[in-house]
Formats: structure tokens, sequence, C-alpha cells
């Protein structure tokens, strides 16, 4: 029974591939989004077009990195049981000793997004700006704030370990 029960991780390889194919997607879109800022770039528009596609490139690759990221988490620290120098030749991204990494992971992935996705925002603005742009930053600070409390109890955590 324990057997059958421990099998049922490799059920996790799907979202592992899933994850992996949903950051080759994004690669393809960012490089779509460069491409089109070439285009931009060499029929002389307005710098501001070629930013913002720049801009709209970064943030769609950062979050194919992130993508990948979690792809190799999932799969490394969850499905597949490595021996310890195995492990040990692993990069420290890859080597999770538990969901709660996996977490602290992702909220600081998602801080960086965010934080992309609003100077990216920023840069497509066309005219006066309204004081209702700064919800986003400050919604950022907030999360980032909480994340920081999460990080510095997770770090605690692991000291105590």
């Amino acid at each position: 029974m324990l057997k059958f029960a421990l099998s049922l991780r490799y059920i996790m390889l799907v979202a592992s591939f899933g994850a992996a194919l949903g950051a080759l997607v994004l690669f393809w879109e960012g490089s779509a989004h460069m491409i089109s800022a070439i285009a931009h770039m060499l029929a002389r528009s307005e710098a501001k077009q070629v930013i913002a596609e720049v801009m709209g490139g970064i943030d769609v690759y950062l979050f194919g990195v992130v993508l990948v990221i979690f792809s190799y988490a999932i799969a490394f620290g969850f499905v597949f049981d490595l021996a310890p120098e195995e492990r040990a030749k692993l990069p420290s991204w890859m080597r999770l000793s538990g969901m709660s990494e996996l977490k602290v992971t992702l909220v600081g992935a998602i801080l960086v997004y965010l934080i992309v996705d609003f100077a990216t925002d920023w840069s497509e603005q066309q005219g006066p700006l309204s004081w209702l742009v700064l919800t986003k930053p400050l919604s950022i600070l907030l999360i980032a704030a909480a994340f920081r409390l999460f990080a510095v109890n997770h770090a605690d955590a692991k000291r105590e370990r």
C-alpha cells in the first residue's frame, strides 16, 4: 500500500510538464514582442512604442523563466528521489526541502513579475496619469511587506530545524 501511495507522486510530473510547456509558449510570445520592437525600430516609430514592446517581451520572458523554475522544482523536489551526492550537484534553486520553499519562491517570483508588469504598464501610458495608477505599486508594496514577514518566519523555522 505504501509503495502505491508513493508512486502517486509521479502524477505531479503532469504539472511539471505543463509548466515547461507554458514556459515554451511564453518564450515564443516574448520573442514575438522583441521582433515587433525591432520592426517598430526599423520603421522609425516613436521610441515609446519600441520601449513598450521590449518591456512587454521582458515581462513575458520573466514569467516563462518562473515557469521553468517551477517545472524543475516540482520534478526534482517532489517526484524524483535523488541520492544525496546527485542532489548536491543540482543548482540551489532546484533543491527544495519542502512545500514552504516552493511557496517562498512563488511569492518572490510573483513580486518580481508584478514590479516588471507595473513598469511595463507605466511605459505604455499615454497622456496624463491619474492617481489611480498608484493602486498597483501600493498593492505590490503591501504584498512585499507580507512576503518579508513570511520569508523571515520561514528562515527562522528553517534555522530551528
